[in-house]
């Protein structure tokens, strides 16, 4: 019996979909809580759309729809009760900008949508309206994987934009956007022709949420630099920080300065590592680990206190010696782990009680050693530009291959790490996003110096990969970005990696390979449009996937 309907990650059940509990580990009354906030801040955006039209904007429910999407990304939130009391403020929210609306002389009589009406107060209410309201609500198949292709670009979209706020850095166009199109995906008389529109415009604002994250953190800390990551530990006690927030990262860096304790980089922390700013601090150690999906061996070893910021949380197993030691910040939460609370009043966020605790831990247990070097963001290609054209002229590279995204738990990624062994050595990688754990640690070398690897950062810095791109077509003065010695062969996992698809094909790029899986919530006429407009197309194996790619 199905208790759920979740399939907006790479890895649901058999991708069809997870129905029981989530592969993520989400139960099903989690899931479905977060499919009634969902449905809830669809039904607040009816009502902000028709506020913006009379010049009325509420930045307070600009914040809470963003961070609402945030909190369901896969593997951002597991916690029951945070997503109850999520749902209470969205009725709070909304009643607001129905006040906002009538003071201004709005037509209530034009909003009749379920989500902007529906009140429920108790447990029991919420979890038969979620189950009512979830992605199946959607009968056509078509309508209903538009519907949520544009709904998981939102989602990514949202991500970004978070980040971007907490360091001060907002464009009212994106939440203007973001809600318009939550209100399109609600109507029924919004075709498929209209509904992909819709997913193409969602990706031309993908870019420019990406651009305002990168500026953000630019501004905030400084280019990134080409940098080598110790892997190894010292005999401090350490604090492990998670996820991708760096105005967390910065917060966390000032507040642990003299405590004794060292801060050390996990997964899509790693390249925090590369920013000019946070490399005064002497007790920044380093990346500890791998990918998120290691996690639960990973942190076992790690003795000290783990902090995520965003998503990227795996349940720990019952067996587990960490929980314990375990805090969530920000949009992330799992029931048992201890949370930090949001900012106020432009204040920071407290990290005393994590800081005390990681006093009182054993120093790491060592897993590797060595270096690796990351921090090739778009503004240090750029000023290699000259030297990638030469080698480029001269044969020395012959092709780029683009292999950002995602990691994930499945077998069949072992393809990505054959693939980046079995490349010719005349050809580079560009990478962002943890996907790069599959091959950053290799011995690939470099061509007259360059790396083989260039790793522009998080999922979050993938905006590099496209100005890096526009970068190398300006230098060969070409006309189309198909046009360079480029191929894409991306690993997807969850919505920002979404957002970052829909991104390159708003900018026209074509001939993507995308794996290990296609989507789920593709049905089959909407993949036939991706490959019959944008040439898009699963993988196979290397060697095949190799040549087609190299012939291109």
């Amino acid at each position: 019996m199905e208790k759920m309907f979740c399939y907006q990650c790479q890895e649901t059940s058999k991708n069809e979909g997870c129905t029981i509990r989530g592969v993520c580990g989400k139960t099903a009354d989690v899931a479905n809580l977060q499919d009634l906030l969902m449905f809830l801040s669809k039904g607040i955006s009816h009502y902000t759309v028709r506020l913006r039209a009379l010049g009325i904007e509420i930045p307070q429910i600009n914040k809470f729809i963003t961070d609402s999407l945030f909190m369901t990304i896969t593997n951002a939130n597991f916690d029951k009760s945070r997503f109850i009391t999520r749902i209470l403020m969205a009725y709070e929210m909304r009643n607001a900008a129905k006040e906002r609306l009538i003071a201004a002389g709005g037509n209530l009589q034009e909003i009749t949508w379920d989500g902007a009406l529906w009140t429920g107060e108790t447990e029991e209410e919420m979890a038969d309206k979620a189950f009512e309201v979830g992605v199946l609500a959607s009968e056509n198949e078509d309508i209903r994987s538009l519907r949520e292709l544009t709904t998981y670009g939102l989602k990514g979209m949202a991500a970004y934009a978070e980040h971007a706020y907490n360091l001060k850095y907002e464009q009212d166009d994106i939440y203007a956007f973001m809600q318009r199109a939550l209100v399109a995906i609600t109507d029924d008389r919004v075709t498929a022709d209209e509904l992909t529109a819709l997913v193409l415009e969602t990706g031309k604002y993908g870019v420019e949420v990406m651009a305002l994250l990168d500026k953000a953190n630019t501004s905030s800390y400084g280019h990134p630099e080409i940098t080598k990551v110790n892997l190894g530990v010292r005999n401090n006690p350490g604090i492990l920080i998670s996820g991708h927030d760096m105005k967390d990262m910065e917060e966390l860096l000032k507040q642990t300065a003299g405590t004794g304790v060292d801060v050390y980089t996990h997964s899509e922390m790693l390249p925090a590592n590369y920013y000019p700013a946070f490399k005064k601090y002497d007790h920044f150690v380093g990346n500890y680990g791998s990918s998120w999906w290691q996690q639960t061996e990973e942190f076992e070893h790690f003795n000290g206190v783990i902090l995520f910021t965003t998503n990227c949380i795996v349940p720990p197993k019952k067996s587990s010696t960490y929980g314990d030691r375990v805090y969530t910040t920000g949009a992330s939460g799992f029931e048992g782990f201890k949370h930090i609370e949001d900012r106020k009043d432009g204040q920071p966020k407290d990290f005393s009680a994590l800081i005390a605790q990681a006093q009182q831990c054993a120093a790491p247990r060592e897993i590797e050693t060595g270096e690796i070097v990351g921090g090739f963001a778009h503004n240090q290609v750029a000023a290699l530009a000259d030297q990638v054209v030469d080698a480029v002229k001269s044969g020395a590279i012959r092709k780029f291959f683009v292999m950002g995204g995602c990691d994930g738990r499945m077998k069949g990624r072992n393809y990505y790490t054959e693939f980046a062994e079995k490349l010719p050595k005349d050809t580079v990688i560009l990478t962002a996003g943890c996907a790069k754990y599959r091959y950053n640690k290799l011995p690939l070398g470099d061509i007259n110096g360059i790396p083989r690897v260039l790793d522009a950062g998080q999922c979050n810095d993938s905006y590099s990969l496209v100005k890096i791109a526009l970068t190398l077509k300006e230098a060969f003065g070409l006309d189309d970005l198909n046009d360079l010695p480029i191929a894409y062969n991306i690993a997807w996992y969850e919505q920002k990696a979404v957002i970052v698809l829909l991104a390159l094909l708003s900018l026209g790029v074509k001939n993507i390979h995308l794996g290990p899986t296609l989507p789920a919530f593709l049905s089959p006429n909407v993949v036939n449009v991706l490959v019959n407009n944008f040439g898009i197309t699963g993988i196979t194996n290397v060697d095949e996937d190799m040549k087609v790619m190299l012939s291109a």
